[in-house]
């Protein structure tokens, strides 16, 4: 079986995440979408929320289930035996730090690949931060996220 993560803070999980998630389901027999705490960054919901977000979110795509995880990608990768790991690129300026750290996660484990997805055009300005400063404003955030995930991010909000 070829398992791949698709790893993220998803805070929250947008329709372009979603997309990436459907898309790369097509590619592996299993993909785990394994959400991730990011020191350098400071969420909105907690781990536990975010979690249940992104399960709500692709509860009908067969092949992919939902996790969470602490340490090193490439640990948490060998503990599931994982094949490859799946990354999003938006833009070109993506594309640096993306690269970089497919680098490092290759140095620490050679056997793990890193499979860049490009998301569907009309998804590619989207992102969380921005979704995010759109629905403090009280604007219209319906069209980027997963409709499981609009109330919860206005009620977090208020």
């Amino acid at each position: 079986m070829r398992t791949a993560i698709y790893p993220g803070t998803f805070d929250p999980i947008t329709n372009g995440h979603l997309d990436i998630a459907i898309r790369a389901s097509a590619l592996f027999d299993k993909v785990i979408v394994a959400v991730a705490e990011n020191p350098q960054k400071k969420p909105l919901f907690s781990k536990t929320e975010r979690r249940d977000l992104v399960s709500q979110s692709v509860k009908d795509i067969e092949n992919v289930e939902v996790t969470d995880f602490d340490g090193l990608l490439v640990d948490y990768a060998k503990s599931v035996n994982a094949c490859a790991i799946i990354r999003g690129l938006r833009a070109v300026s993506d594309f640096e730090f993306e690269f970089q750290m497919a680098l490092m996660n290759r140095k620490l484990c050679p056997e793990l690949e890193t499979v860049y997805l490009m998301p569907s055009e009309k998804y590619t300005y989207i992102n969380s931060t921005i979704v995010k400063e759109i629905a403090r404003l009280g604007g219209k955030i319906d069209c980027f996220l997963p409709e499981a995930v609009v109330p919860y991010l206005k009620e977090k909000l208020k």
